[in-house]
This record gives structure tokens, sequence and C-alpha cells, in this order.
């Protein structure tokens, strides 16, 4: 949301079916080939990799049983301090959240100055109002006029993973964010020198090819903390090409999320991908694409015009289509002011509704916020979603959903 808002393998593996049987081979090998790779004739991934969440139908499993996702959001814990990281991490336990959604960031133009960062990277702000204090993890380098990786920024990333994983939290990671708010995909296409902001980075060759060497520096990154390459680390449940990749025309967009969706199933196998996209307007439209293994949709009835009891009939209807669809969909962000009258309420009765929708796999809440380095809470003036562990009504809500969701038990 702008803050104001099967697979590659499975496609060999068809294309080898549709061969051996041309030819007459035993069906024998055909059940041996989809042992071994995990698939099988429904495109699920169900029996495959023991501890990575994968997907059955419209559901995630995990190990044999199903797995319900009762999820927060947070922005800044790829460049908020270790302690305040630690606070949501804790915080998102203390909720009983199992799924943690955020986004590598921030981007900045060249660390010398010549190619200029588009945002307010000096901002001295608390991190919750984008206050990154130096750190970030793509610029541009003048030199070889080329993206340019900052491995030490990578160990704030390190480190969440870590603490998560000791947590039993699954973690939902977007490779990149379409806002400008930390540079994200605005700032990728200013250092070529564009003002396009919906077109140029999905189509230029080199944004298109920084965007694929950043895929494959990350899903192969080895954790310094766990050793673990994050590809190989089921602590991270899902990738998401980009957070709300919002290009146009919708064509573009659309071969976009699927040359890219292709690139990371083939790379990172084990974990289960999504195109980030909104998905509001095109009804989850991504669900038709073989590399998106589930789709979510970003819901915030003050921008779309939407009454409580609107947005209530729209989780029906959207998890409706997940199930027409034979994919899982999430929720994935969602938030309706405080200072409307019955947000708590609301919140009850849009989580209760969707737990008894098949086709939806869960929620994930925008946005949990903890205590910054100075001991209190964000303000949170602007928008007003923020949830806090304060004992509030809306906290109180919150937990409950939780609980309710995650004590669902599997659809027949």
């Amino acid at each position: 949301m702008s803050k104001s808002s099967a697979s590659a393998l499975q496609g060999t593996t068809a294309k080898f079916w549709r061969c051996i049987c041309r030819f007459g081979v035993l069906a024998a090998l055909i059940v041996g080939l989809t042992a071994a790779t995990g698939v099988n004739a429904q495109g699920s991934t169900e029996a495959a990799k023991p501890g990575f969440v994968t997907v059955a139908g419209s559901s995630f499993m995990l190990d044999g049983g199903e797995f319900r996702v009762a999820g927060v959001n947070n922005h800044y814990l790829t460049f908020g301090s270790e302690r305040e990281v630690l606070a949501v991490l804790d915080d998102a336990v203390a909720m009983g959240a199992n799924v943690v959604r955020t986004f590598l960031q921030p981007v900045i133009g060249s660390t010398d100055g010549t190619v200029p960062t588009i945002w307010d990277f000096t901002s001295a702000a608390e991190a919750s109002n984008l206050g990154v204090k130096g750190n970030y993890l793509l610029s541009f380098n003048p030199a070889t006029r080329s993206m340019a990786i900052h491995d030490e920024g990578f160990r704030k990333v390190d480190f969440l993973i870590a603490e998560a994983a000791k947590r039993n939290l699954r973690l939902m990671i977007a490779f990149l964010d379409f806002w400008a708010y930390t540079g994200g995909s605005q700032q990728m296409r200013a250092w070529y020198g564009s003002t396009d902001k919906t077109g140029f980075f999905f189509k230029d060759e080199r944004t298109k090819a920084d965007y694929r060497a950043w895929v494959h520096y990350v899903v192969n990154r080895r954790n310094r903390l766990t050793g673990i390459a994050y590809k190989d680390d089921p602590t991270i449940m899902a990738w998401e090409l980009m957070n709300e990749p919002n290009a146009q025309p919708d064509q573009l967009r659309d071969a976009w999320i699927a040359e890219m969706a292709a690139l990371v199933k083939t790379i990172a196998p084990k974990q289960l991908l999504t195109s980030g996209h909104a998905n509001t307007g095109t009804k989850m439209s991504d669900l038709l694409l073989k590399d998106i293994d589930y789709s979510g949709w970003h819901g915030y009835p003050k921008y779309y015009g939407q009454t409580a009891a609107d947005f209530r009939d729209q989780i029906v209807e959207f998890c409706g289509i997940a199930r027409k669809a034979g994919k899982p969909a999430l929720l994935s962000e969602f938030g309706w002011a405080r200072s409307n009258r019955g947000q708590p309420a609301a919140y009850d009765d849009w989580l209760a509704t969707l737990d008894q929708q098949e086709g939806c796999a869960g929620w994930i809440v925008w946005r949990l916020v903890s205590r910054q380095d100075h001991g209190r809470f964000p303000a949170d003036a602007h928008d007003q979603f923020d949830i806090r562990n304060d004992g509030s009504p809306l906290w109180s809500v919150m937990r409950a959903a939780a609980a309710r969701t995650l004590r669902k038990p599997p659809a027949n």
C-alpha cells in the first residue's frame, strides 16, 4: 500500500512428463520424478521440503499440517536499531502472530553524492518515521554506471532472520519497495535519469539487470550469524517480488512479474513466492501466473471509498476468487484509522469473516510498531493504523484474532 498506502521447476517437470510419455517410458519413472522434485500431479508441494511452508490447493502447509497465517507488517526491520527490531519481534510474539512481513530497504543514490538520493536519507527522525541513521542496502556506482550492493548493510537483515528464527516466527520479505519513502524502485530509476515512475524500472534493461543481480545476491547470501544461505532458510516463508509493483500499463506489470517470478522460482525453489501487488483493482489476477504460489491484497477502506461493511464483502469476494483459482490468498495489508468509530469492532468482524472463508489462508495487519530507542511509541498522527502492545482495546482484539485464526481447524 502507498503508505499514505506451479514454479519454474514444475514447468520443467511437466515438459519432461510429456516427453517421456510420448516415448512410452513406464509410469513408475514418472512417479519417481515427481517424488524427487517434490511436486505432485496437482501442482502441490505439500510433500516436499520438511520445515518449509508449502502450498496445497488454497492452503499453506507445514510438515503435513495446515499452516494458517496471523501476521504483522513492519517497515523498519532492515534499518532500525537491534533494540527496535527485537521489540517488534517480541511484540509480534506477544500478539500471538506467527508471520512478520517486511521489505529490503533503503536504496540511495551514489555514496559520493554525484547521483542524488531522491528522499531524505539524512533525516534524524525515529526509525518508524524513516530515520535510517546511515543504513542502506543499495547504492549507485558512478564508475560502473550500475547498482552497488552494500554488504555491510545486510548485517541487519542477518540479525532479523536469526532473531525471528529464535522466536519461531516466519518471515515474508519483499525484495524491494515500489515507493520512494526509503528509495525503492523510484531511486533505482532515478539512477539512470528517468522521471517515469510507473514504466521505466519495469522495462529498461539496466534496471531489470540490476533487479536480477539483486535477487541473485539476496537469495544466495549466507547469513553470518546462522551460516545458512537465505534460500535454504525455512524461516523465510516467502519472497515478494516487490511491495506493490505499480507498473503501468497492466500488461507491463504482468510481463515483469512473470519474468522475475520464473527467475526467483529457479534459484530459490524451496520458498514460496508472490508478486506483492496490492491487487485490489485487479482482484488478484496474479493467481493465474504459474510461478506465483499465492496471492494477497491490500485493504484500506479509506483509500478505496469503502465502508467497513463494503470491506467485509470484499473479503468474502476475494477469498472466493482464491478458492476457485486453487491457490491461497492472504489479506497481506489492511488498516483503518483509529479515529473511525468502532475500529476495534471492525477489525474483529473482518478477521472473523476471513476465518470463515475457504480460499483465504490468513491475514497480516498494517502495521505493528513498538517502542523506539527513545522509549516511546511513534506518534502515528497521519494514517493512524499503528498496532501497539499497549493494552488498548485494539491490541486485545488483535490478540484474540490471532488466537482464533491459529486455532482454526484444517479445512475439510
